[in-house]
């Protein structure tokens, strides 16, 4: 029996040596050291991939022949496979690439299992289409090619529910198709060869964490199982062209689970975001080898599963005809998208030595800012009273462009006087006073101009703006702002 020996490993970043410490000397964090036992490489060898081959000697022909010019290389054959979500379809860069591995990775309950297993039902259902449309063939042509051609059917692992669990929310859902291949195992042996049996046309493995390797040491979820399994499966997806939809859990802080490395070995990190309180869900890229990762992808949860939202342009919008007091809309960029969101405050008088401030959706440390500005360069003073700011729908107005609505939606409460409906302001605005430009403005303006705002405030620019259908009022500071909105100074 090959002798054991004794390793620790960090969790955050992969760092591995031979003795403990208690910070570890990579990153730097504490705690995050843990001991585990591997057998010497020589002795024993990762889980078996089916299909692999033992190692044989390579010769200099052979090498020659496997490098190749990449001006000689095609990729007129690699068709990305549609998952049946425009939306998820956006972040992955226009679908799954053939053999590509992508983890997707979110809170419990926000609903990862359940986008994926209506995935594998979109996808079952398109290539049982697919199939009835193909011309029939003998039995000896299905056999001969029946692991070249395309795959025909979708394999989902579950480590986490049993066969039923899966079969009745899939009937909740509308996920059930006759190609649409259930399995419930934690073992990686069998994953692997359940994959190298079907050779699907996507496989989805629940999740990263639920699957143990009896070859390592190691309790399930651990940092040393979460590598070999990662690593299992990659060497799968790569030599089958299957691709993988890996579900990786997150920790108390918002990471993902497991070893740092397990975000490097993939091909594609996505993360599935949202508020419990409402059912949006927003699926971002953090890696994506295969497309830009600055796009995002919103979805509607609910009680028959999710929904893809093609137009999210009114979601964070309120519904009021008349103008209130208190409100006023920017428009943020998120990827490539950019949204209307409208910034709700209210003003009170404060009965208390220290004023409250409560923010939902922005940030409070530029809240403080903003309220020292606009007293100090709009004569609005603020600092004896409570202030209450949100958003709507849980719409996120963090970035500095949101700076100018936030501040007319501050003075519009105190004074009472309530900004038109169809005006927005966007803007920075410095500890100066003065509204600074904000990136790729002409974007934001032309998503207002659709959804019918005919005036913007916005600042000064050194190339002249012009919007069809809209009204563009230069500022220069924030004087100059709040006088166009009629938010003169205020008297004592």
């Amino acid at each position: 029996m090959a002798k054991k020996t004794v390793n620790y490993v960090c969790t955050e970043c992969g760092w591995s040596g031979g003795k403990w410490y208690g910070r570890c000397p990579e990153c730097g964090q504490w705690g995050t050291i843990e001991e585990f036992h591997e057998a010497p490489a020589a002795t024993g060898a990762r889980t078996p991939v089916p299909g692999r081959t033992s190692r044989t000697p390579v010769s200099v022909q052979n090498v020659q022949s496997a490098a190749k010019p990449i001006t000689s290389i095609s990729t007129d054959t690699v068709s990305r496979l549609p998952t049946g979500f425009g939306e998820f379809d956006r972040v992955l860069g226009g679908g799954i690439v053939p053999g590509s591995v992508v983890l997707i990775a979110g809170e419990p309950g926000i609903g990862k299992s359940t986008l994926l297993l209506e995935t594998a039902g979109n996808i079952a259902k398109s290539v049982a289409a697919a199939q009835s449309r193909a011309p029939a063939r003998s039995t000896s042509e299905q056999h001969d090619d029946a692991h070249a051609s395309a795959h025909d059917s979708v394999l989902y692992i579950s480590g986490e529910e049993s066969q039923a669990q899966v079969r009745l929310r899939a009937s909740r859902i509308g996920a059930v198709e006759e190609n649409l291949l259930l399995a419930s195992t934690t073992d990686l042996s069998t994953v692997l060869g359940l994959i190298d049996s079907v050779r699907p046309a996507l496989a989805i493995v629940d999740s990263a964490q639920t699957i143990v390797s009896q070859d390592v040491d190691g309790i399930s979820g651990g940092s040393t199982q979460v590598r070999e399994v990662a690593s299992a499966l990659i060497d799968s997806a790569k030599s089958l062209d299957v691709p993988v939809l890996l579900v990786g859990h997150v920790t108390k802080d918002g990471s993902i689970a497991g070893p740092r490395t397990l975000e490097h070995l993939v091909d594609v990190v996505c993360q599935f975001e949202g508020e419990s309180q409402t059912a949006l869900r927003l699926l971002r890229a953090v890696k994506n080898r295969f497309g830009p990762t600055d796009e995002v992808g919103c979805f509607d949860m609910s009680g028959e599963g999710i929904e893809e939202v093609r137009d999210p342009a009114g979601l964070f919008l309120s519904s009021q005809s008349e103008p209130v007091e208190g409100t006023c809309v920017t428009f943020t960029l998120d990827g490539h998208r950019s949204l209307a969101v409208e910034v709700q405050s209210l003003v009170t008088n404060s009965v208390l030595p220290t004023p409250r401030r409560a923010v939902n959706g922005v940030d409070p440390s530029r809240i403080a800012m903003l309220v020292a500005v606009l007293y100090r360069h709009g004569g609005i003073s603020l600092l004896q009273n409570d202030l209450y700011i949100s958003t709507i729908a849980g719409g996120q107005a963090k970035e500095p462009g949101c700076d100018l609505a936030i501040t007319a939606a501050m003075a519009s409460a105190a004074l009472n006087k309530p900004i038109a409906k169809n005006v927005c302001a966007i803007g920075e605005i410095s500890l100066t006073g003065q509204v600074r430009p904000v990136p790729r403005l002409e974007y934001r303006l032309r998503e207002a101009q659709r959804l019918g705002f005919t005036k913007a405030i916005v600042p000064v620019t050194q190339k002249p703006l012009k919007v069809e259908g809209m009204t563009l009022v230069p500022v220069a500071n924030l004087k100059d702002a709040l006088a166009f909105l009629h938010l003169a100074k205020q008297r004592h």
